[in-house]
């Protein structure tokens, strides 16, 4: 691991960023780190960006194409009577 030491850090900035690893559940440092890791690696937020209909597509386009038999359906029932 490396460190790191900010220096001249505003104080507002410094408050922000505590209350924001306490909503978190995290101390300073991991907080900090957490932050630099969601700015520094940009392929995982792209990642989840995916919408559902895209997600679905990518997962199986390899398979190629394929036709789903259709169900044969039954008629309606008539409501029982109470």
């Amino acid at each position: 691991m490396t460190n790191i030491t900010i220096k001249s850090l505003e104080p507002q900035l410094a408050q922000r960023l505590q209350q924001r690893a306490i909503d978190n559940g995290r101390t300073i440092e991991a907080e900090v780190a957490s932050i630099l890791a969601s700015a520094l690696i940009p392929e995982k937020a792209e990642e989840s960006a995916l919408d559902l209909a895209t997600a679905i597509k990518q997962r199986f386009e390899p398979l190629g194409d394929f036709d789903i038999p259709e169900i044969p359906r039954e008629l309606i029932r008539t409501p029982p009577l109470f």
